[in-house]
């Protein structure tokens, strides 16, 4: 199922922040939105799950138009964590992964006779089992970022979308959390992610779009988009692709 954004532009206070976005991201890839600060890869994401009704533009997931569906039906086809929420209240991690159980629940209140077991397995899969019986507001940047991952798995999208998910968190951990959406991608779902750091990008992301100003540069299979021209255009320092001396993969070196 292929996510297909064509002409997306968002306005506000008469300032444009995205500018005609078109892209698509592939059935099962791992999609990487990439940009300087500031290039506008937040506003398009809440833009694409209607957080932020776009000005214009179209917005279709395997052949569905987003923007149209109902909210709940929305939130049963994609999920998106964003960066930095969190909330005050004092619910347990585990409590805020059910509420990712909510768009299947019934409307007469009838239970998800699945829901305790899919929580569960999406707090293994994030990484957040440990911490589960602690309140949100004692658990560290990394340990929420965990839990709100569990959330959006626990909804179990077709399309998952996250804004800076590595955010808070240390190597270990964001090497886990890349592995958890490959190996996503791997069982179907479209995976797009804004991600800050070039090289983990250029590692792990099969495809890249690339924003610059709230306009899309390029988009496209990752070698072929990331070349050092672009890097230098869009960043504004020297790159050059070499072999990880450990994994024989391609790596982007940066300097």
């Amino acid at each position: 199922m292929t996510l297909t954004v064509s002409g997306v532009t968002v306005s506000v206070d008469g300032t444009t922040l995205v500018d005609g976005a078109t892209f698509e991201a592939p059935e099962g890839s791992v999609t990487a939105l990439l940009g300087p600060n500031g290039a506008g890869k937040s506003t398009l994401l809440r833009a694409l799950v209607g957080i932020r009704r776009p000005d214009a533009g179209s917005v279709f997931f395997a052949g569905d138009d987003v923007l149209a569906l109902p909210r709940r039906e929305r939130a049963r086809r994609l999920a998106l964590v964003e960066q930095d929420a969190s909330t005050d209240l004092s619910l347990t991690g585990r409590a805020v992964a059910g509420l990712g159980r909510t768009p299947h629940e019934s409307f007469l209140g009838g239970g998800d006779p699945a829901s305790s077991e899919l929580v569960e397995q999406a707090l293994a899969e994030a990484g957040a089992l440990p911490f589960a019986d602690r309140v949100i507001p004692s658990l560290s940047g990394g340990e929420r970022q965990r839990v709100l991952l569990a959330r959006a798995l626990a909804q179990a999208p077709r399309l998952l979308l996250l804004d800076e998910p590595m955010n808070h968190l240390d190597i270990a951990a964001q090497l886990d959390v890349l592995g958890l959406l490959t190996r996503l991608a791997a069982s179907g779902v479209t995976v797009v992610a804004a991600l800050h750091d070039l090289a983990l990008a250029a590692a792990h992301a099969t495809h890249v779009v690339v924003l610059s100003h709230g306009r899309v540069v390029a988009s496209g299979a990752t070698a072929e988009v990331l070349t050092p021209d672009l890097i230098r255009e869009v960043y504004g320092v020297r790159a050059a692709w070499t072999t990880n001396p450990l994994t024989g993969a391609p790596l982007l070196a940066l300097g």
